[in-house]
Formats: C-alpha cells, structure tokens, sequence
C-alpha cells in the first residue's frame, strides 16, 4: 500500500506543486473565483491521475452504460479517504474566503433523506440500464467485504468535489448572476470538467459526460433549494452505487 500511495503522490506532485504556486499567487485577490478555478484544476490532477496507476477502472457496456471499479485494495482506497478529508479541511482552514462561502447547514434527517433519493435519481437510469447485461461485461462483482470502504471513500472524495462546485463555486456564481443559472453553470461545469477524462485520459466519450451532467444538473438543485449536505450524500453515494455494481 505505502510503494501505492507513495507512487500516487510522486505522479501528481509536478502539478500540485504548481497549483500551489498559483493559489499563492491570487490568495490576496479580493475575488475568491481565481482561486476557486485553481483549486478545481488541481482536484482534477488529483482525480484523472487514478486512471493510469489502477486506482479505479471506467468503461462502458456497448458504448452507452459507464461503469466504474475501485483497486481492490480496502486499506489503500481508505488512505486516500482521510487524505482527501484533510485536504478539504485545510483548503477551507487556510483561506477565510473561501470560507465565507461555504452555506451553513447542519445534517438532518431531511437531508439525508433527500441525500438518499437524490442518488437513487442520479444513479437510478444507469443501473437500471446497465442490470440488462451480466457484471462481468460491466466490471465484474464486488466483495461484500469493500463495499463500506467504497462508500467511504466515495463520500469523502466528493465531499471534496461538492465543496469545490457546489459550496464555493456555485455560491460565487449566484453573487452576479440568478440562482438558478449559477445552479445550471455549475452543473454543466462540473461535466466539463469531465471532458479529459471521458476523452484523454479514457476513451468513454459521451456516456460519461451525459451521466456527470445528469448528476451535477441534480446535485446543483439539491444544493440551490435543500443545501450543500444533500448534494454531498447524492455525489458521493450514487458514485459508490455503480462503484459497487449494484444490483
């Protein structure tokens, strides 16, 4: 696992090194957008780079229905969690603000509820489609076993992604534009932001791209009407649905 992470770390350090160059340039900027589209440039070294090291497998049944595996590595993908974690915490400890933009909220029932439904909406259609083919053609069966690490892993990466597009992003959009168009802009960002990886860095095309829309399109209006905590819950769990095959 340390040779894994160890591997990972050195791949991305180029980039992050530059990354945190140009956040230490535009930190005294009044407007946090400069260095909102930075960090988010960074987070997509950090998450395109799992691609060619095989800490995650993407494809597509018949060139229609993604699907995704985690490395079969438990301990490695629950590293990257917490490290994910603290990266969220210290980007937000270290710039007051982007603080200021994060919407305060407090989990309830309510939220989870709709966390729940929000990723049975967004995930919903690409299984249901998907359950047409058998697992072997869609990435093969997941052990039992990792399906809590899967989750965890799930949920606090893309705590870190809704934090980025719809915390901060989507929050400084609506400061010169209408909520509902920062809500739509973030959305169609965040499949944008997918456009490497659907056609560089994998060759999964348009798929991918339609499922990312779909799914930000949802988590922005989850976090325009309900908040930030429902549209982590709908990212994060309706990611580690197709991560674990299910049904």
């Amino acid at each position: 696992m340390l040779t894994d992470l160890l591997t990972y770390f050195l791949r991305i350090m180029p980039g992050l090194t530059l990354v945190t160059g140009c956040l230490l340039l535009v930190r005294r900027h009044r407007d946090p957008l400069l260095s909102i589209v930075v960090l988010i440039l960074g987070f997509i070294l950090i998450r395109d780079a799992m691609t060619p090291l095989g800490l995650w497998r993407l494809g597509t049944v018949d060139g229609v229905v993604p699907w995704l595996r985690f490395t079969t590595e438990s301990t490695l993908l629950a590293a990257l969690g917490v490290a994910t974690l603290v990266l969220t915490a210290a980007v937000l400890a270290s710039d007051q603000r982007l603080r200021a933009l994060i919407p305060r909220q407090r989990p309830d029932l309510a939220a989870i509820g709709l966390g729940i439904a929000g990723a049975a909406v967004a995930a919903g259609p690409v299984i249901a489609i998907a359950s047409r083919w058998p697992q072997a053609d869609r990435g093969g069966a997941v052990a039992l076993s990792a399906v809590p690490v899967i989750v965890f892993f799930c949920l606090a990466g893309n705590l870190f992604e809704e934090v980025l597009f719809r915390g901060l992003l989507q929050t400084r959009l609506a400061q010169t534009m209408s909520p509902v168009r920062a809500a739509l802009l973030s959305g169609l960002l965040f499949a944008a932001c997918h456009s490497f990886l659907a056609s560089t860095v994998t060759d999964l095309g348009w798929p991918l791209l339609a499922f990312t829309a779909w799914e930000g399109l949802i988590c922005a209006f989850l976090r325009l009407r309900h908040g930030l905590t429902p549209a982590v819950l709908t990212h994060g769990l309706a990611i580690a649905a197709l991560a674990t095959a299910l049904p």
